[in-house]
């Protein structure tokens, strides 16, 4: 069993500060802190007169002459790359532990990128065949529903159409860290209540969207092992270039092995700590034994 990588816990929360964020390369983040009234003209002039003279980066000589904040520096920055980034908490419907990811100096997020980086090597390779991927845990409570969602803004940031679904439909979670109603969702597009209006984009992170899991059926696992779910599946890997599946916990029920042989492969979320390495190997060859592509495990610290 490999270690994919390590999650650090979680930091304060910040959010979002577009509703979408385009990249601008050919803008100069002097030009941007004038736009969102950051600096004045006569304030950008006095920076680059310093620049020209002493050398150095516009952003550190901004904020040495506290003309702006780091933060608004790290915002044009992540404006000009096309980069959710992180600014003004009141003004988010994301919950506050997800929302830490978009800020792209924290540990947590470099933590995020080196999964995101070693599961693109392992696994998604451009090809439909390849990309779906379960999310899964030994127990409930090791993280694997908040990995998976900052997993998948993770990927959206590298420009990849990105979808999260919510299967975890005992204990649905995707919808509250993203701030979305949960209406019909996953079941009811199985049940052939529902159609493709239930996958919601998520504003301010462009190319992600996520699909709630839905009202709680009377059979989760007969309905998730129905031939309409692996249609669905196949349907959607022309319209995404990953999709990550949130499913329930091994121990609670055996939905996430039913999920993990419709996408091919699983990833396992174990909480540094607790989870104990044997009952990781012992789900990884549950797995495994069913044709399922074990990518490996990730610990996350709470």
């Amino acid at each position: 069993m490999s270690n994919v990588t390590s999650m650090p816990s979680h930091y304060a929360p910040q959010v979002p500060a577009e509703p979408t964020i385009a990249p601008n390369r050919t803008a100069k983040i002097g030009e941007m802190l004038v736009e969102r009234g950051v600096m004045t003209v006569d304030q950008v002039e006095r920076v680059l007169d310093i620049q020209r003279t002493n050398g150095g980066r516009f952003g550190e000589i901004a904020i040495r002459l506290k003309f702006a904040t780091s933060e608004h520096v790290q915002e044009a920055l992540a404006r000009q790359f096309g980069y959710a980034t992180t600014l003004h908490v009141q003004n988010s419907k994301l919950s506050d532990e997800f929302i830490e990811a978009f800020n792209p100096v924290t540990p947590f997020a470099e933590a995020i990128r080196t999964l995101r980086s070693q599961l693109t090597l392992r696994w998604f390779d451009g090809t439909p065949a390849q990309s779906c991927l379960a999310v899964t845990s030994v127990d409930r409570g090791d993280g694997k529903s908040f990995i998976t969602a900052n997993l998948g803004a993770s990927f959206s940031q590298l420009g990849e159409r990105t979808l999260v679904i919510d299967a975890d439909m005992r204990n649905a979670t995707q919808h509250q860290i993203f701030g979305l109603a949960n209406r019909l969702g996953l079941s009811g597009i199985l049940s052939g209540r529902a159609g493709y209006d239930e996958i919601i984009s998520i504003q301010g992170l462009p190319n992600l969207s996520v699909l709630p899991s839905g009202p709680l059926p009377p059979n989760p696992q007969e309905l998730l092992g129905r031939p309409e779910f692996a249609q669905f599946l196949n349907e959607l890997t022309s319209r995404y270039d990953v999709i990550l599946i949130d499913t329930p916990s091994a121990q609670q029920a055996s939905d996430a092995q039913v999920v993990a042989q419709r996408a091919r492969a699983a990833v396992i979320v174990g909480r540094k700590g607790i989870t104990r390495s044997k009952d990781i190997a012992q789900l990884a060859g549950i797995l495994g034994n069913s044709g399922i592509a074990i990518l490996g495990a990730t610990f996350n610290e709470y």
